[in-house]
C-alpha cells in the first residue's frame, strides 16, 4: 500500500482532567485548526513551578485531543484502511467514530491502526487521538507533546502489500554486479483464492530501469504470502558518505491488466564489515565515525518533525565535519533517516533510554517489560531499507549493566534485533558510573588507597557549607567525568569485572565517558570492537588520537553536535555561583552543541573540524572580554566561553585572550599589521596557540606556517557600531504542501558588510500571505521569551525565523523591523 500523508484538516483542543470523557463526550476545550506535524509543548506557558523543571526546559506537559473529520467513500467497503502514526508523544489512544481503535504508549516508535471495523462507509467519519503527556517527569530532555510527526493513511484492496511489507537487502556486491534481494509480504483479506503477479522494478537516481522481476503468486483466501526475489543490478552505484547514491524499488501487484496494489521503497547498495583488526569498513574501505549525538527537537520549532527541518540539520552537521549521528536516546524519525540517506550520514538508531530501572518518576521503564519487543519490531521495520542505518543501540546507560540478570536481558534484546535484521550491528551504550553504583565505595577505595571510613570523612567535609572542598564539589561530579580520577575509574579492575558479562553480549561495545578503557580493551579482549558512544567535546584531541591509532576503536560520538531544548543550562558558563544540571530558571536550552539551536557554528565546531583533519585554515576564537579573569563554574562537557568576534566596543585597552586553532606547525597572530608573536600549534600542541593582548579595534589576522613557509590565513574585522539588518533565506521557492519551510537568518552588519555580534537589536517579524510563522527566536539559553512570539532581541548577533508554507499557491511576504534600521522584506514563492 502506498503511504499518503494525512496531515491536513486536524483540530486540537487541550483536554481537562478527564481526557477520556472529554474525547467521548466532545467536552474538549477551545479547538484550533492546524496541519500536522504539530508540537503542543512548544506553545505551552513555561513556568519554574513545573515538575519537569530544567529537564524539559521548564515546559510543562499536557493532555491534547486531535480530531479529524473525513469522508469515507462507499467503495472503501471492499478495501482495507490503515492509519499510521509516525510519532505521538505520548500514551496515544485512538478513537474512530467514538470507539477505541488502538493505542501506543511509547512516544518515539510509529504504530498503525486498522480502521476497517470502525468506519461508516459512504458518510463522514471522525478520528480522535488523545496524546496524554500530563504525567510530568517522564523525560530527561525536551520531549514535545502531541502528534509531532507525520500521520499517513494507507488504503489497499483486499489483496495488498502489507504496511512495511517490502524489505530490501544487498547480500552480494561486486564491482560490476550486485544482487538486490527483495522480500514482499502480500495479504489476502478476501474470501476467494486469486492468482496475481508481483512485478518488481528497480530504478536508479536518473529513473533508469536497472533491474526487474515478475513473480506469480496464488493468494489463498485469508492468507499471507511471503515472496523473495533476487534481482541483478549491473555496474552498481554504491552508497557511502561520499557518494550517497540511492535506488528505488517499485512493487506492483497485478490481476491481469489491473493494478491491485503498489508501493515504493528507496534503498542503497553497500556492504558492512566489522573486526577488531580492520575496524568498520563500508564497501571495503575503513570508515572512522566522526559522530554526534543528537536529540530530536528542531530548536525554535520544538519537536515538530518536518522534512525540511531534518534535512537542514543533517546538512549542517555534515558541513561541520560529522559523518555519523546517534539518535539519543530514542528512535529517529523517517524524515531524519531520509535526510541521512540523501546527505550521506551514517545512523546509529537507538531504542530506549532505560530498560526496567527508571531514571525519572514516570519514564518508559514502567512499560518496558510489556512493550519492548513490539517497539524493537517497529524500529527495525522503519529502518530496514535505509542504507544510512548501520547499527542499532538497544539502550542508553542501562543501570542493569552491572548485574547477571542485566546481562541476560542484554542477550535477549540483542538476539531480538538479530532475528529481525541480521545485516546490521547491535550495541548498547554503557555508563560505568550508573552500572557500578553498588560497588562505587570499593572502587574509590581501590583508586585512592583510602579506607571506607576515610572516604566517608572526606565526603562529609566536602558537603559542609563552610568547607573549601565544597567549592570543588560545586563543579559537579567532574572528577569522575574528566581528568586523572575519571581515567583511573574507567581503567579500574573492579569496573572491568562488573561490566565483563554485560559487555560481552553485543557485536561491539559502546562506552559513555570511559575513554581510558578504549585502548586497554584490546589487551583484555583482542576480538572486541569499541565505540565511544558518548564522549566529552572538550576531550576531542585525545579521543581522536585514540581513534586514529587503534583499528579496534571505530569512532567517537560527541555530546553533542547540535544544541537542543531541555537538560537546560547543562552547558552554560555560570559566573554567579550557579551550577549546571540544576533548575536554573529561566534557562531552557542545554547550550552545549557545536552548533547552536538556530544553526550558528560555535568555535568548538571549527576546532573539531581541524582535529578531524578536514580544515586547513586557522580559526580565531576570542574569549569573552566581559568575563576576562573570571573563573566560571562549568560542567565537564564545556569547552571555552569564546566567540568568533573582534568587536568589543567599550573594552578598548582591556585585556583579551585569543585562541588560534590550527593543524599547522606554527601560527602567527597580527593585530592591525603588528605581530603578536609566532607560536607552535598542530597536534603536538593540541591544535591550539593562545595569545594574550589588549583590545584594539581593527583587523585580527592568524597565519599558518608549514615547514617554515607562510600558508593559510584567517581574520576577524571589527564592525562599526551602526548596523543594519541583514536577512538571508535558505529557500525562496516552497511547495504548497503545508509542510515546506524557509529558514531566514537575521544578522547585524555594518556598512562594509562586517558582522557585529556585539550589537543588540529588538527585531519584529511579520508574515503575510500563503504561509505562517512556524518559529522565531535566538540561541539565548536564558531568555523568558517564546518561540511563537514575533519580537525577539538578537543574541550574539543573530536571530532565526522559520516560515511554513500553507496549502495554497501564492506569495509569502516576510518583513523584519528594528529600531534605527531600515525595514527588510523577503518574498517567498509558494507553488
Amino acid at each position: 500500500m502506498l503511504r499518503e500523508k494525512w496531515n491536513t484538516g486536524w483540530k486540537i483542543s487541550k483536554s481537562g482532567d478527564s481526557p477520556m470523557m472529554a474525547a467521548v463526550s466532545g467536552m474538549q476545550g477551545e479547538e484550533e485548526s492546524l496541519i500536522l506535524p504539530h508540537d503542543a509543548m512548544i506553545h505551552e506557558k513555561r513556568t519554574k513551578e513545573t515538575k519537569n523543571q530544567h529537564q524539559t526546559g521548564f515546559y510543562p506537559g499536557g493532555c491534547y485531543t486531535y480530531t479529524k473529520t473525513f469522508d469515507v467513500p462507499g467503495e472503501w467497503k471492499e478495501k482495507t484502511v490503515r492509519i499510521e502514526f509516525e510519532g505521538v508523544y505520548t500514551n496515544a489512544r485512538v478513537f474512530i467514530n467514538g470507539d477505541y481503535a488502538g493505542g501506543h504508549p511509547y512516544g518515539y516508535t510509529e504504530f498503525s491502526i486498522c480502521a476497517d471495523d470502525f468506519l461508516n462507509y459512504g458518510s463522514m467519519n471522525m478520528v480522535q487521538v488523545i496524546a496524554n503527556n500530563s504525567a510530568e517527569e517522564n523525560s530527561r530532555w525536551y520531549s514535545g507533546s502531541g502528534i509531532y510527526r507525520n500521520v499517513n493513511i494507507l488504503v489497499g484492496n483486499q489483496i495488498h502489500i502489507e504496511e512495511n511489507g517490502v524489505r530490501i537487502s544487498t547480500p552480494e556486491i561486486e564491482e560490476d554486479l550486485a544482487v538486490a534481494e527483495v522480500e514482499v509480504d502480500i495479504q489476502n483479506q478476501g474470501t476467494e483464492k486469486k492468482r496475481v503477479e508481483l512485478q518488481l522494478r528497480i530504478t536508479d537516481k536518473n529513473n533508469n530501469v536497472v533491474g526487474q522481476e515478475r513473480v506469480p503468486v496464488t493468494m489463498f483466501a485469508g492468507s499471507k504470502e511471503h515472496t523473495r526475489s533476487r534481482i541483478q543490478i549491473e555496474s552498481p552505484l554504491l552508497w557511502s558518505c561520499e557518494t550517497p547514491d540511492l535506488y528505488e524499488c517499485h512493487a506492483v501487484v497485478m490481476d491481469g491488466d489491473t493494478v491491485v496494489d503498489e508501493t515504493k521503497e528507496t534503498f542503497g547498495i553497500r556492504t558492512l564489515s566489522l573486526t577488531a583488526k580492520k575496524g568498520l569498513r563500508i564497501n571495503g574501505k575503513e570508515v572512522k565515525l566522526r559522530g554526534s549525538c543528537i536529540h530530536h527537537d528542531n530548536g525554535v520549532i520544538g519537536a515538530c518533525t518536518l522534512e525540511k527541518a531534518e534535512q537542514r540539520r543533517i546538512r549542517q552537521l555534515k558541513e561541520a565535519g560529522f559523518n555519523c549521528i546517534r539518535s539519543s536516546h530514542h528512535p529517529a524519525s523517517r524524515a531524519l533517516l531520509d535526510a541521512c540517506d540523501r546527505e550521506g550520514i551514517l545512523v546509529l538508531d537507538e531504542l530506549f533510554d532505560c530498560w526496567t530501572r527508571s531514571k525519572n518518576n514516570n519514564d518508559y521503564a514502567q512499560y518496558f517489560t510489556e512493550y519492548w519487543e513490539k517497539d524493537a519490531e517497529h524500529l527495525v521495520a522503519k529502518d530496514y531499507n535505509h542504507p544510512s542505518v548501520i547499527m542499532y543501540i538497544s539502550g542508553n546507560e542501562i543501570q542493569e549493566a552491572g548485574t547477571a540478570k542485566g546481562a541476560q536481558l542484554n542477550r535477549i534484546v540483542t538476539e531480538k534485533f538479530h532475528s529481525l535484521d541480521a545485516a546490521r550491528y547491535v550495541t548498547v551504550a554503557i555508563n560505568g558510573l550508573l552500572a557500578c553504583m553498588d560497588r562505587m565505595g570499593d572502587i574509590m577505595c581501590d583508586i585512592t588507597g583510602m579506607t571506607m571510613e576515610q572516604m566517608m570523612a572526606m565526603q562529609a567535609q566536602a558537603e559542609a557549607p563552610s568547607s573549601d572542598a565544597g567549592s570543588d564539589a560545586a563543579n559537579g561530579s567532574t572528577d569522575l567525568m574528566k581528568g586523572p580520577m575519571a581515567d583511573a575509574f574507567a581503567a579500574n579492575h573492579i569496573l572491568t569485572e562488573t561490566l565483563e558479562e554485560f559487555s560481552s553480549v553485543t557485536d561491539l561495545v559502546g562506552y559513555n565517558y570511559l575513554t581510558s578503557r578504549h585502548e586497554m580493551e584490546h589487551e583484555l579482549y583482542p576480538n572486541r570492537v569499541i565505540l565511544g558512544t558518548e564522549t566529552l567535546p572538550s576531550d576531542i584531541v585525545r579521543l581522536w588520537k585514540i581513534v586514529k591509532e587503534n583499528p579496534h576503536v571505530i569512532g567517537d560520538m560527541t555530546w553533542t553536535g547540535y544544541d537542543y531544548l531541555g537538560e537546560a543550562g547543562s552547558g552554560v558558563f555560570y559566573y554567579d555561583g550557579r551550577q549546571g544540571f540544576m533548575p536554573n530558571w529561566p534557562i531552557s536550552v542545554a547550550y552545549m552543541g557545536d552548533i547552536d539551536i538556530i544553526g550558528y557554528r560555535r568555535p568548538m565546531s571549527y576546532f573539531r573540524e581541524i582535529v578531524f583533519g578536514l580544515r586547513k585554515e586557522p580559526f580565531i576564537a576570542v574569549e569573552r572580554l566581559n568575563h576576562y579573569g573570571e573563573k566560571p563554574i562549568q560542567s565537564a562537557w564545556i569547552w571555552k566561553d569564546e566567540i568568533a568576534s573582534w568587536t568589543w566596543d567599550g573594552y578598548e585597552g582591556k585585556p583579551a585572550v585569543v585562541n588560534v586553532y590550527s593543524d599547522a606547525a606554527e601560527v602567527e597572530l597580527f593585530l592591525n599589521g603588528k605581530s603578536l608573536g609566532r607560536r607552535p600549534a598542530g597536534e603536538e600542541n593540541d591544535y591550539m596557540a593562545s595569545f594574550e593582548t589588549v583590545y584594539e579595534a581593527g583587523k585580527l589576522e592568524a597565519v599558518n606556517y608549514r615547514k617554515g613557509t607562510e600558508a593559510e590565513k584567517n581574520c576577524l574585522i571589527s564592525a562599526a557600531s551602526e548596523v543594519e539588518l541583514c536577512v538571508e533565506a535558505d529557500n525562496r521557492v516552497l511547495k504548497a504542501d503545508g509542510a515546506d519551510l524557509a529558514y531566514l537568518t537575521v544578522s547585524l552588519k555594518d556598512a562594509q558588510g562586517n558582522l557585529n555580534l556585539q550589537a543588540v537589536k529588538e527585531v519584529t517579524v511579520t508574515v503575510e500571505g500563503a504561509g505562517t510563522l512556524q518559529g522565531f527566536g535566538s540561541a539565548d539559553p536564558a531568555t523568558e521569551n517564546y518561540y511563537d512570539n514575533t519580537t525577539w532581541e538578537t543574541y550574539d548577533g543573530y536571530l532565526l525565523a522559520v516560515v511554513r508554507a500553507g496549502m495554497q499557491a501564492g506569495e509569502i511576504r516576510v518583513s523584519f523591523e528594528a529600531p534605527g534600521c531600515e525595514k527588510k522584506e523577503v518574498v517567498l514563492e509558494v507553488q
